[in-house]
């Protein structure tokens, strides 16, 4: 399916991709790699400059009242130039995720507006250390005292949990009722009881900053409480649903960067008295990495589409963009490796950094195998159906 843009999307997406090729070159990406830290200035300064930080937000709560794909085009774009940056931009797209699907308006209106202001991020805090994928694990609970929710508890590989200055937390406040027991929480960083844990050092994604969020007795209000009692689950869910074409666009802006920088490099390398991208050994890598590269924007645009229509096929088209186009950015990173030869082992050359990065989108927000779970279970049920 050939996918049109309208003007204001394009307008978007080529303001994101200017800012890129000016603010997050190569130099730039590699020195917040290697410093491991988020780039608080540069944040900080396209939260005020870019204006796209209330992007999904209704306009009724002083957003742009955008969608998904307008959220993928500038995923794609930052991702192109580093994925460690777009996720230190980007995480808050997640984090309000629960906010607007299962807050009052009166809650919109109070916790959204920082975010369009740029005060501040607000980070997802589902997985735990022994509940990743498998959500009805986690352990974390919110016991009711008085007027008050007391959370207690551990989140784990906590994207920007450093730098957010709030978090939508989940817990289970009727644990005996399983996933039909859990609610969904905004808790500020400041509140007492909640303690930011150490930054990871990752392999990848260096710059941002991912985080353990531990809750020892850390009271929040009833108001606090996003939506209504034991519905956190669903939240989760429609989240996910949701977030997974947002993660697909930052394969596909990571795999377009390694075909950038292995074409232009196939076309400047000589060997053997030639241009290795006279080889057909190379022409048919830089093919491969095309029609990934190209079925998996495809894929993950109809993704971001059936969300803004709240079409019932999501769950399904969703995962299989996650899939496709995690695997297709790091099935490229890898060859962009390989048409650099030696030099793209070396830090001097940026694709080793593209390889490093692409490895978490197989892992974070439900690894490859568990969208092909649900890929598998959609196909199977509709083969039911179909009898």
């Amino acid at each position: 399916m050939y996918q049109e843009f309208t003007e204001q999307q394009l307008e978007i997406r080529d303001q994101i991709r200017n800012f890129v090729k000016k603010e997050i070159t190569h130099e730039v990406a590699s020195h917040w790699d290697e410093e491991n830290k988020h780039p608080e200035e540069l944040i900080n300064r396209m939260r005020k400059e870019l204006g796209v930080n209330g992007l999904t937000i209704p306009e009724e709560y002083g957003g742009w009242g955008l969608g998904s794909v307008e959220q993928c085009l500038v995923t794609e774009e930052l991702s192109r130039g580093c994925l460690g940056i777009s996720l230190c931009f980007g995480y808050t797209g997640l984090g309000i995720l629960p906010i607007l699907k299962g807050a009052s308006h009166e809650q919109k209106k109070k916790w959204l507006q920082p975010v369009i202001d740029g005060e501040y991020g607000i980070s997802f805090c589902l997985s735990e250390p022994g509940a990743g994928s498998d959500v009805p694990g986690m352990s974390t609970t919110a016991v009711k005292k008085g007027d008050k929710w007391v959370i207690n508890g551990t989140k784990q590989w906590i994207t920007g949990g450093g730098s957010a200055g709030a978090y939508t937390v989940f817990a289970y406040t009727d644990k005996g009722r399983g996933t039909r027991g859990v609610s969904c929480f905004y808790v500020k960083r400041d509140t007492p009881g909640l303690t930011v844990g150490k930054k990871e050092d990752k392999l990848g994604i260096r710059a941002s900053d991912t985080r353990q969020i531990i809750f020892e007795d850390c009271a929040v209000e009833e108001a606090n409480m996003i939506g209504r009692e034991n519905l956190g689950f669903i939240y989760a869910l429609q989240t996910l649903n949701a977030s997974r074409p947002y993660v697909a666009a930052m394969g596909v802006g990571v795999a377009q960067a390694a075909l950038d920088y292995a074409s232009k490099y196939a076309r400047q390398r000589e060997q053997f008295g030639s241009k290795i991208s006279s080889f057909q050994a190379v022409q048919h890598m830089l093919a491969d990495m095309s029609i990934g590269l190209e079925t998996s924007r495809q894929v993950t645009y109809l993704a971001a589409r059936m969300a803004d229509a709240d079409d019932p096929r999501l769950p399904k088209y969703s995962a299989i963009a996650k899939a496709h186009a995690s695997e297709t950015a790091m099935k490229c990173a890898l060859d962009a490796v390989q048409i650099f030869g030696g030099y793209g082992y070396t830090k001097e050359y940026p694709v080793e950094k593209l390889m490093r990065d692409a490895k978490i989108l197989c892992i974070f927000e439900g690894t490859t195998q568990i969208q092909k779970n649900e890929i598998a279970a959609y196909v199977i049920r509709e083969a039911a159906s179909a009898k």
